[in-house]
């Protein structure tokens, strides 16, 4: 049989290949995932600025909540105490240990925002003087690459802190290897205070590793070695959790739509060779000696697909990687690792999901009877089993009840219990698609179609008579709509519900931005004396956590922190006053001081964004959107707990807009000003992940689609040469037969797209009242008009080729032809 199975490839062309390319996708893809997965476990990054010191000493970038559940990375530099620098240097074995502080410095003319160095972190690099001499008070030393036409001794403009200060150029100096970013260097007198992180280097004699275990560190701290030197260099690589989150989602949904693809297009292999598997059981062919062979064929095909997809994983999760690199999800310095096993975790499961797919179809051909299948053969059987309905139904009422309870849920929670119901829905037109299609066919549309005349009363009863060959081509679509629109407007609608709720509650029409790492103080004055302004605030966000009394709702997942410094806050005021929001105070929501069971006047212990835990005493019980709510605190306290130290943006309430923003702000480069619009820049809606895992499900629906899409109406039509050839002698023309293709395409591409709208219908709208408070989403109608263009344009010009190449042999031929 294995024999009559490698065989049978060169007459099934279309329908194995279709197998081929989904497996090849769905190897890369799961390649790829697990490269995610192996490289969020690992977390290397290669140091460079920091890559002369064999031992890096800093703080714990990620926030372990009291409760031991989970990690989250820290949203600021998480510095260490100075006085363990005096510690480290006295250690046994400990050669010497030197201190860096990284902070914004941004070169006049703007060269970008770099950062700025003490020079002794100079042999951290380590970096040489090719020029000039070492920085005093008032002087700077610049990577070569920053010099353009400067001299020694010519006066330089570097942005510090926000303001614009002049410093003599002392010297230039050269990386000993890469360093992405190039650094100023300044004298360490004028470097501000604090210590990001120790370089320690050996003494000789001394090993690394036993240099480590020797090291008395605090809590908090730690000590790298190695690659993972670099999470004290770059920022962001803290917790694997939002990576692992990604690849096995990704991965997951991989497998569920090759399995659903690869199943449609098995399945209707096997129901359009129902005579020919008749015929072999007539002939002395065994049930289990058919199944074998269906097995053995698809498999071969399979597991090429398999080889060549592998092969291709490692460009599939470098380019993925890449994308989430670009898009500020990764740390580009974040080295991407897929070693052996994600491979072979690919190939594992895919092979498990092409057998296991294989295997019901199998053995559904392996019960063909002969009289039976020949009989389906000429008259196809619509009707669905039992067991089938009842698991199409159990998924139906499963999107249902999901799409009832998210509603109910908060907007954290909405998208994760909200998420799933365009895949249990899509399952279930997959499972009843025949019937889906048989139930669409209302008198109303019908009666459209046939208006087309004889081409379209053919095209209505072929889709009635070939509901199930048709359902393997409304499946990839449907499930393609339901993913890509679904993830799509479901971002799009928590995006926009998160920046509404940050905006609404803010009272102002003017911003002010700065992009050189902060708004100086002297910014903030000068604000105040613009003619027409009647209230100034600055604004700092960060992330945070309640530890004393602990607040369990937030544990990984941090509160957002909202510094201000006046009285543009719109939020209800249940209990005490904004206005004694200064010093080390703060303001909370009512529900979280009820649920803590605290009021005003009482003390709190918040951990701030660099890991800082003080002490707070409550003001004011404010109220925020459901929840999107904030914890408010002064915006020089929060302000002093991020890493640049400074405000991100001024808000201006005017009586005069236009005026203000015609204020001239160049006396502080880098900085803008602009509407209330700005205020949205740069907000972190913690959406991050979720978007990109989103995005990349809506890119795999749109891959699948495709070769689905044609593969399944390539063999779907090509299978049909004798009913063309047929037509034609009747008295049909090319034309007319073509017409009547045209129209089946239409219709079921069109189906195909109502079916996945509504099934995206139980995702988005639950999602959309969960988060906005009513059923309409936000975002682009374009993405829905392009998403219907694209199936169009995928069916119709498909359906056009191959009706074509079906009907390009003579009508006789075609009646004797061994195939369709």
């Amino acid at each position: 049989m294995f024999r009559l199975a490698v065989t049978t490839l060169r007459y099934r062309t279309a329908a194995f290949l279709a197998i081929f390319v989904a497996v090849l996708l769905g190897g890369a893809l799961l390649s790829a995932a697990g490269g995610l997965l192996e490289t969020g476990l690992r977390l290397n990054a290669p140091p460079q600025r920091l890559a002369a010191a064999p031992i890096v000493v800093t703080g714990d970038p990620a926030y372990h909540p009291p409760d031991g559940s989970g990690s989250a990375a820290l949203p600021e530099r998480h510095r260490v105490d100075p006085t363990l620098l005096t510690k480290l240097t006295n250690t046994p074995g400990v050669e010497k240990a030197v201190p860096d502080r990284s902070f914004p410095a941004v070169l006049t003319p703007a060269a970008g925002v770099l950062a700025g160095h003490g020079w002794a972190a100079a042999a951290l690099t380590p970096y040489r003087l090719t020029a000039g001499q070492a920085p005093r008070s008032g002087q700077v030393v610049l990577d070569e690459r920053l010099v353009g036409g400067s001299k020694l001794g010519d006066r330089v403009t570097v942005t510090v802190a926000g303001e614009p200060r002049t410093y003599t150029l002392a010297g230039t100096a050269h990386a000993e290897h890469q360093v992405d970013v190039p650094a100023i260097f300044f004298a360490d007198a004028d470097v501000p205070a604090g210590v990001d992180a120790i370089g320690v280097f050996p003494a000789d004699g001394t090993s690394v590793r036993d240099l480590v275990k020797r090291l008395d560190l605090p809590v908090g701290v730690k000590a790298y070695t190695g690659d993972e030197r670099g999470v004290a260099e770059f920022s962001g690589i803290a917790t694997s959790l939002p990576l692992i989150i990604m690849s096995g989602v990704f991965g997951g949904m991989v497998a569920v739509v090759m399995a659903l693809v690869v199943s449609a297009t098995i399945g209707l292999s096997v129901r359009q060779r129902r005579r020919e598997l008749a015929l072999l059981r007539a002939s002395g062919a065994t049930p289990r000696q058919v199944g074998k062979m269906v097995i053995a064929e698809t498999m071969v095909v399979g597991v090429l697909g398999l080889v060549l997809g592998l092969l291709c994983g490692r460009i599939a999760g470098t380019w993925i990687f890449g994308m989430l690199a670009d898009g500020g999800i990764v740390p580009p310095q974040l080295r991407f690792d897929q070693g052996p096993l994600p491979f072979a975790g690919a190939a594992v499961l895919t092979f498990a999901v092409l057998r296991v797919t294989v295997g019901f179809a199998a053995a559904r051909a392996a019960r063909i009877r002969p009289i039976q299948a020949l009989a389906e053969a000429a008259v196809p059987n619509v009707a669905l089993g039992r067991v089938r309905l009842l698991i199409g139904l159990v998924f139906a009422g499963g999107t249902v009840a999901i799409a009832l309870s998210t509603p109910f849920m908060g907007p954290a929670n909405a998208a994760a219990i909200g998420g799933p119901a365009g895949l249990t829905g899509s399952i279930a037109v997959a499972v009843l698609a025949p019937l889906v299609i048989r139930r669409a066919l209302l008198p109303r549309i019908t009666r459209l179609v046939e208006k087309r005349g004889t081409s379209g009363t053919l095209a209505v009863i072929n889709l009635r008579v070939r509901a199930v060959q048709f359902g393997a081509i409304l499946v990839p679509i449907t499930i393609a709509t339901a993913i890509a629109i679904g993830n799509i407007y479901s971002q799009t609608t928590q995006q926009q519900a998160a920046v509404d709720a940050f905006t609404k509650n803010l009272d102002g029409d003017v911003v002010i931005s700065s992009t050189t790492g902060g708004i100086p103080a002297s910014l903030t004055a000068a604000a105040q004396t613009i003619p027409g302004v009647t209230k100034v605030s600055e604004l700092v966000r960060s992330k945070g956590w309640i530890e004393e009394p602990y607040d369990k709702s937030h544990t990984s997942d941090a509160w957002p922190l909202l510094g201000l410094s006046g009285p543009v806050y719109k939020g209800k005021v249940k209990k005490g006053s904004l206005d004694d929001l200064t010093g080390n105070t703060i303001a909370i929501p009512p529900g979280t001081a009820k649920k803590l069971k605290v009021d005003v006047g009482s003390e709190l212990g918040v951990r701030l964004g660099d890991a800082a835990l003080v002490k707070l005493k409550v003001v004011a019980l404010a109220e925020g959107p459901s929840g999107y709510e904030s914890l408010l605190l002064p915006a020089q306290l929060l302000a002093a707990h991020t890493t640049t130290g400074l405000p991100s943006q001024l808000l201006l309430k005017t009586d005069n807009k236009k005026a203000a923003l015609k204020t001239d702000l160049s006396k502080w480069p880098g900085t803008s000003i602009g509407g209330r619009s700005v205020l949205a820049d740069g907000l972190d809606t913690g959406l991050g992940v979720d978007a990109w895992i989103g995005y990349l499900l809506a890119a795999i629906a749109v891959a699948y689609t495709a070769i689905a899409s044609i593969n399944t109406i390539a063999v779907a039509v090509l299978d049909r040469r004798r009913e063309f050839g047929l037509q034609r002698l009747t008295g049909s023309t090319r034309r007319e037969v073509s017409r009547m293709l045209g129209l089946e395409g239409l219709l079921i591409a069109a189906l195909g797209l109502v079916a996945g709208l509504v099934t995206a219908a139980f995702t988005v709208f639950p999602i959309a009242v969960a988060t906005r408070g009513w059923p309409l989403p936000s975002g682009p109608a374009w993405i829905l008009l392009a998403w219907v263009a694209v199936v169009l344009l995928l069916v119709l010009p498909t359906t056009a080729i191959t009706g074509r190449i079906a009907m390009r042999a003579k009508p006789m031929d075609a009646l004797s032809s061994p195939l369709g």
